[in-house]
C-alpha cells in the first residue's frame, strides 16, 4: 500500500482532473483541487471535508496562478505531485480561427502550464523535490487537421518540459508528459469551433469537422483506466521516465510518426553533414 500523498490539481472540475481528484481522495489522499466555476466539487468537498481543499483558478491569470500556488503549498504543508491539467480544446482550420479563439488557446494550454510551473519550481525546491506531471496529448508528437493551435500548445509545453527538467537535475524535481490518445471525457462535446468556411469542406479538415459532428470520430481511450494508469505511474516514478502514452491510439500513432521521423531523417543524413564547417 502506498504511503497518502497530497496533490494540486488544476482543471478539477471534469475530464481527467475531476477523475484524478475522485479516485485520490477515495484511495485516502489528500488534493488541492482548482476549478473556475464555484461549487463545481461542493458533493466532494462535503465527502472528504479538509482532505480535500478547492480553490478558484482561472489560468489565463499569471498573478492568480502564483497567488493560488503558494496558497495550495502553504494550506498542505507539502505538495508531493502537482498535475497541470487545465486546458481546452480548440476545433478549426487555421484560416478559420479568430484571433481571440487562438489568444485563449495559447493563454490556456501553452502560458498558463507554464506558469504554473514556474510557480511551482520554488515550492518544490524548498520542500526537497517533488513530481510534475503535465498533461499533454497525443497530440503533443503527432498533429490532426483542424487541431493547428491546439498541437501548436502541446508541442510547446513539451518542448519546455524536456527544458526544465533538464534544469532541475539533481533538485528531486522530477517530470512526466501524459499523452492520452482520444478518451471519453466529453473533450469533444466541449470543444470550441471555429465558423466553417465552404473552401474546407473537401479537405482533410472538413473530414474530421463531419466526423465530430456525426459521433464517427473513435474514442478508445476509457477515463477511468487513464486515471488509474497516472496515479500509478506517479506512484512508481519511475527514474528516466519523461513521456507516458495512454491508450492503444495513442501509442500506435506516436508509434507510427516516431519511425516516419527516423526515416526521413536517416535519409538526410548526408545533406545534414554537408552543412558542417570543413574539418
Amino acid at each position: 500500500m502506498t504511503t497518502p500523498k497530497t496533490w494540486f490539481i488544476t482543471g478539477a472540475s471534469s475530464g481527467l482532473g475531476l477523475g484524478l481528484t475522485d479516485t485520490l481522495l477515495a484511495r485516502g489522499d489528500r488534493v488541492v483541487a482548482t476549478v473556475r466555476r464555484q461549487g463545481a466539487l461542493s458533493t466532494l468537498e462535503a465527502r472528504h471535508g479538509d482532505r480535500l481543499a478547492v480553490l478558484p483558478l482561472d489560468v489565463t491569470d499569471v498573478q492568480a496562478i502564483r497567488a493560488v500556488t503558494a496558497e495550495a503549498f502553504q494550506r498542505m504543508g507539502r505538495i508531493d505531485v502537482v498535475v497541470s491539467n487545465a486546458g481546452y480544446g480548440l476545433f478549426g482550420a487555421a484560416e478559420e480561427l479568430s484571433d481571440a479563439q487562438i489568444d485563449r488557446q495559447i493563454a490556456t494550454n501553452l502560458l498558463g502550464s507554464i506558469q504554473l510551473i514556474r510557480a511551482c519550481l520554488p515550492l518544490l525546491r524548498a520542500q526537497g523535490g517533488g513530481q510534475v506531471l503535465q498533461v499533454s496529448s497525443e497530440g503533443g508528437q503527432i498533429a490532426y487537421p483542424g487541431f493547428s493551435l491546439y498541437h501548436a500548445t502541446k508541442w510547446g509545453i513539451e518542448g519546455f518540459v524536456e527544458s526544465v527538467a533538464q534544469e532541475v537535475q539533481g533538485l528531486g524535481i522530477d517530470f512526466l508528459l501524459v499523452e492520452p490518445g482520444p478518451t471519453a471525457t466529453g473533450f469533444g462535446s466541449a470543444l470550441d469551433q471555429a465558423e466553417p468556411l465552404p473552401a474546407y469542406e473537401p479537405t482533410p479538415a472538413g473530414a474530421l469537422r463531419r466526423a465530430f459532428t456525426s459521433g464517427g470520430f473513435a474514442l478508445r481511450g476509457d477515463a477511468q483506466r487513464t486515471v488509474a494508469a497516472m496515479i500509478a505511474a506517479a506512484d512508481e516514478r519511475t527514474p528516466g521516465l519523461r513521456r507516458l502514452a495512454l491508450g492503444s491510439t495513442a501509442y500506435a500513432s506516436i508509434h507510427a510518426a516516431l519511425q516516419l521521423r527516423c526515416r526521413e531523417l536517416q535519409a538526410q543524413q548526408a545533406l545534414a553533414f554537408s552543412a558542417d564547417i570543413d574539418g
